[in-house]
C-alpha cells in the first residue's frame, strides 16, 4: 500500500515521463516513416497520373530496349548519344502508354488476344516485318514460323547451352515486339475512335472547296509598322499589364524549368604540348622511311588507324588520308599535317598501290588434322587431286563440306581492328589469285585450298601506314588550367562577383535559360548531369562549385540565375515582359496608322498618305497572303479579301501582323478543277485530325507527369 501511496504521490510525474517516452517512440517511428518516404522518392525516375516508376523499373525497360537495338542493328555497346535517344524514346513511350491505357481503360478499349492472332496472321504489321519469322516468298510474316521457334523455344529450356541462351535473347527479343505491337494497336484503336468522332458534310465540303479555289486580285496600300520609330511610341506600365492580361494563356509552362548563368572552360593542348608532339611525330617520320615493315611502328605509336597490311580501297580510310593517297608516290612518306576538323596530327607512308578486284567469287574446302603436319599432308593430297582434274564439290562433300560458290567484297574483311598472320596470309593470296586459280595455304593449325572462280569491280587499292593520333593537352597542361580556374571560384563566390570578374580573369559568362529536367547535358557539354542535379536543387543566385565534365575537357561553374516555377510566368519575367511589349508597340502603331487612313475611299487617297501601293495576285482565304512591301504574311488580309465583294473598297484598315493595309478588289477567277465531296469531306477530316492530333499534350498536362530522370541517368 505504502509503494501504492508513492506512485500515486507521484503520478503527475510518471504520467510526464511516460508521455514523453511515448512522445519519443511516436517521433521515432514518424522520422522513419519519413526517412522511408524520402528514400522512397530518391529511387523515383518520374510519376504519370500519380503512378511511380522507380530507377529499377526504369533500367530494366531501358536494357530492353538497348538489346532490341543492339540485335536490330548488329551493334556493340551504344555511345553516350545513342544511349541519350534510348532514355528519351523508353520514356515517352512508357508516358505515352500510360496515358492510353488510362483512356482507354475509362472506354473499356482493350486490345484481346484473338486481335492479336489476326494481326499476326495477316503478318503485314511493319513491326513483324522486324523480326526473323518472315517467309522470303511472300515478304509476309509467318506465324507458323513463330509458333514452331517458341515451340523450340520451350524444349530448349531444359537443358541450359549456348544454343539455349541464344534462343533466350531471340526469346525476349520477340516479347518486346509482341508488347510494342500490342500497345501500338491500342493506341490505334484510341485515335481511330477520336477521328470518328471528328465529321464533314457536304455543306462544309462545298464552302472549303470555294476557299481553296476563289482567287482575288487587289490593288494593295499598305503602312508599314516600321514606317514609325519605336522611340516615338509612348507605353504605360498600365498597357503593359493589359496586354498581358489578354496574352496570359501563352505564358503557361507545364514544368519547372531554370536560368542558369555559367563559366565554362574548355581545356586546349598549349603551344609546348603541340612541340612535343611534332617532336615525336618527327621521330615517326624517320622510323617509317626506315621501316620495311612499318606494323611494329604503327602499333607502337598508338594510332588511331591500325595497319593490316593488305590492299584496301580508299573507304577503308578516313576521309583526310584517302583524299592525299592518289597524290603520292610509293615508299612516299608524307609531312606530318594537322587536320582540324577531327584535331589531329597525321602521317602517311604509301606502301603499295594497285588494281585489284572489289569482288571474289571463289569456294574452299578447309583441312584439319590431328596435327597440323596431318593436316598439311591431306591437303598436298587433294591439291593434288584436283591439279589432277578432280571435281571440287565432290572433293569437299568427302570432307563434310559443301564447296559452295561464295562472293567476298573489299568491305568485309577492311574494316576489321587488326588481322593475324595466317589471315593477312590468306587474304593476300585470294585477292592476287586469277581466274580458275587454285591456290594451298599452309595455316598453323591446318591448310585452306581455295579455287578462284570470278573477279569483279578493278579498283585501285592502296597499302598504306597511318599513324593519326589526337592532339591531345598534357597533365601539366590541365593542371594549370585547374589550378587557375579553381582560384578565381575560390575567390569569387557570389553571383555579383563571378559575373564581376570573369572578364577580368580571361573567362567569358555565358547563358543558358529554361533549362528543364528532361535534358541530358547543361549547353550541350557531356557530363554535366551532377551540374543539373545542383541546379534543380539550388535556389535563385546560388553559385555550385567547379565541376570537372565535358570529356575530361571542361571546367564550369554555374549560377542559378532564375527559377520558373509551373504555371503562369509573370510580367515580370524579361522574356514576357519583351514579348507583351512588342505586342503593345504594334498595337499603337496600328492604331497611329489606321487614324492616318482613317476617311480613306480609295487606293489612290491611301497612297497620298504615304501608304505604299501593289497589286497582288492568286489570294485565297485558306492561306495567308505574303506581302513583299512589309515582308510578313497576312491571315488576317486574306480574310477581309474574301469578306469584299469584287471592285469594292476595304471598309475598315486592317491590322496585319507587320502593318496596317487597305485594298480594292480588282477581280476574282475560279481555278480550274471540279469538286469531288467525297474527297473533299475525307481532306476535312484529315485536316481536323491534325488539328486534334494534340490530344496527347492535352492528357500530358492533365497528367501531372514528373520527369526525374536527370537525377540517376
Amino acid at each position: 500500500m505504502a509503494a501504492l501511496g508513492k506512485i500515486r504521490k507521484r503520478g503527475v510525474i510518471l504520467a510526464s515521463i511516460i508521455g514523453f517516452g511515448l512522445f519519443a517512440f511516436i517521433a521515432e517511428e514518424l522520422f522513419r516513416s519519413c526517412d522511408a518516404t524520402k528514400n522512397e522518392q530518391r529511387q523515383q525516375v518520374g510519376r504519370v497520373l500519380g503512378e511511380k516508376i522507380n530507377v529499377q523499373e526504369f533500367q530494366a525497360l531501358m536494357e530492353e530496349y538497348q538489346e532490341v537495338i543492339k540485335m536490330q542493328q548488329g551493334a556493340g555497346n551504344l555511345n553516350d548519344e545513342q544511349m541519350n535517344q534510348v532514355k528519351d524514346m523508353v520514356w515517352n513511350t512508357y508516358v505515352q502508354t500510360k496515358l492510353v491505357e488510362n483512356e482507354a481503360e475509362k472506354l473499356g478499349l482493350t486490345v484481346t488476344d484473338e486481335e492479336m492472332q489476326n494481326i499476326m496472321r495477316m503478318g503485314i504489321d511493319p513491326m513483324l516485318q522486324q523480326t526473323p519469322f518472315v517467309n522470303r516468298q511472300t515478304g509476309r510474316f509467318d506465324v507458323n514460323a513463330l509458333q514452331k521457334f517458341l515451340a523450340d523455344y520451350k524444349a530448349q529450356q531444359a537443358a541450359p547451352t549456348q544454343v539455349a541462351e541464344q534462343y533466350n535473347t531471340l526469346y525476349k527479343y520477340w516479347t518486346f515486339i509482341e508488347k510494342t505491337l500490342r500497345q501500338q494497336t491500342l493506341a490505334q484503336k484510341y485515335q481511330s475512335l477520336l477521328a470518328h468522332c471528328l465529321l464533314s458534310n457536304p455543306v462544309e465540303a462545298k464552302a472549303s472547296f470555294e476557299e481553296e479555289n476563289q482567287e482575288a486580285q487587289i490593288q494593295l496600300a499598305s503602312l508599314a509598322y516600321s514606317s514609325i520609330d519605336d522611340s516615338k511610341v509612348k507605353i504605360e506600365s498600365s498597357d503593359l499589364k493589359n496586354k498581358y492580361a489578354e496574352m496570359k494563356a501563352r505564358f503557361q509552362q507545364y514544368v519547372e524549368s531554370r536560368d542558369v548563368k555559367y563559366v565554362d572552360i574548355e581545356v586546349t593542348p598549349s603551344q609546348a604540348d603541340r612541340a612535343a608532339l611534332n617532336k615525336q611525330f618527327a621521330e615517326y617520320h624517320t622510323q617509317l622511311a626506315a621501316a620495311a615493315d612499318p606494323t611494329d611502328v604503327v602499333r607502337k605509336s598508338a594510332s588511331l588507324v591500325q595497319y593490316l597490311g593488305i590492299p584496301q580501297t580508299r573507304e577503308a580510310f578516313p576521309m583526310d588520308i584517302a583524299a592525299k593517297l592518289d597524290s603520292m608516290a610509293v615508299g612516299q612518306v608524307s609531312a606530318p599535317t594537322e587536320n582540324e576538323r577531327d584535331n589531329t596530327m597525321n602521317l602517311i607512308k604509301l606502301v603499295a598501290k594497285q588494281q585489284m578486284p572489289d569482288s571474289i567469287q571463289y569456294r574452299q574446302i578447309q583441312v584439319g588434322g590431328e596435327t597440323a603436319e596431318a593436316a598439311h599432308k591431306t591437303a598436298d593430297s587433294i591439291y593434288t587431286a584436283l591439279a589432277g582434274g578432280a571435281d571440287f564439290e565432290a572433293l569437299a562433300k568427302k570432307y563434310g563440306q559443301t564447296g559452295a560458290k561464295t562472293w567476298i567484297t573489299s568491305a568485309q574483311y577492311q574494316g576489321a581492328p587488326s588481322l593475324d598472320a595466317d589471315t593477312k596470309n590468306y587474304l593476300s593470296a585470294l585477292t592476287t589469285a586469277g581466274v580458275n586459280e587454285t591456290k594451298n595455304i599452309v595455316l598453323t593449325q591446318g591448310n585452306i585450298i581455295f579455287q578462284v572462280l570470278d573477279r569483279k569491280a578493278m579498283v585501285t587499292k592502296y597499302t598504306a601506314a597511318v599513324i593519326k593520333k589526337d592532339i591531345e593537352f598534357s597533365k601539366d597542361t590541365y593542371s594549370a588550367a585547374y589550378n587557375k580556374f579553381s582560384s578565381f571560384v575560390s575567390a569569387n563566390q557570389t553571383a555579383e562577383s563571378i559575373e564581376k570578374n570573369a572578364a577580368k580573369a580571361g573567362y567569358m559568362v555565358r547563358e543558358a535559360n529554361d533549362v528543364t529536367t528532361a535534358q541530358h547535358y547543361l549547353a550541350n557539354i557531356h557530363a554535366t548531369r551532377d551540374v543539373l542535379k545542383w541546379l534543380f536543387e539550388a535556389g535563385e543566385g546560388e553559385v555550385s562549385q567547379m565541376y570537372e565534365c565535358g570529356d575530361n575537357n571542361h571546367l564550369l561553374v554555374a549560377i542559378c540565375s532564375r527559377i520558373h516555377p509551373a504555371g503562369y510566368r509573370t510580367l515580370a519575367d524579361a522574356q514576357v515582359r519583351e514579348m507583351v511589349r512588342a505586342e503593345v508597340l504594334k498595337d499603337k502603331k496600328a492604331d497611329q496608322l489606321a487614324a492616318k487612313l482613317d476617311g480613306v475611299s480609295s487606293v489612290a487617297a491611301a497612297k497620298a498618305k504615304g501608304a505604299k501601293v501593289s497589286t497582288v495576285n492568286q489570294i485565297t482565304f485558306s492561306a495567308p497572303v505574303f506581302v513583299m512591301e512589309t515582308g510578313a504574311s497576312e491571315p488576317a488580309l486574306s480574310g477581309a479579301v474574301a469578306a469584299t465583294a469584287k471592285g469594292k473598297f476595304s471598309k475598315n484598315p486592317v491590322k496585319g501582323n507587320a502593318g496596317v493595309y487597305v485594298f480594292q478588289v480588282t477581280g476574282r477567277t475560279q481555278r480550274p478543277g471540279k469538286l469531288d465531296v467525297k474527297a473533299q469531306e475525307a481532306k476535312l477530316r484529315q485536316k481536323a485530325m491534325q488539328y486534334a492530333g494534340n490530344f496527347m499534350n492535352e492528357l500530358y498536362q492533365n497528367a501531372k507527369v514528373v520527369d526525374n530522370r536527370y537525377l540517376f541517368f
